[in-house]
């Protein structure tokens, strides 16, 4: 009998906003950026895809699209989606 393994989810270990504040900002400060690209997808799919697009009012299809790690999505998607997640970054 073979396991299914699940995707490794790092907000599932975060208990406050700061925590998740911080995590995106070092994912920011990555040298690659689909590290910051990918992070809010996994926050999208922990919140729960449909319900997030809803929220934010963008097409759930897109939503996947938008953090699938093929694609380069546009900063005000991103920017929607993190407001919709009331996450509040500070760049210096």
């Amino acid at each position: 009998m073979t396991e299914k393994l699940t995707e490794f989810n790092p907000f599932e270990f975060m208990d406050t906003q700061e925590e998740i504040n911080e995590f995106l900002m070092e994912c920011y400060q990555d040298e690659d950026p689909n590290t910051f690209v990918t992070a809010p997808g996994q926050l999208v799919k922990l919140h729960g895809v449909t319900g997030v697009a809803e929220q934010s009012g963008l097409n759930r299809e897109s939503m996947y699209k938008t953090f699938n790690g093929k694609t380069q999505p546009k900063w005000d998607t991103i920017v929607r989606v993190l407001k919709t997640l009331h996450v509040n970054l500070s760049f210096a």
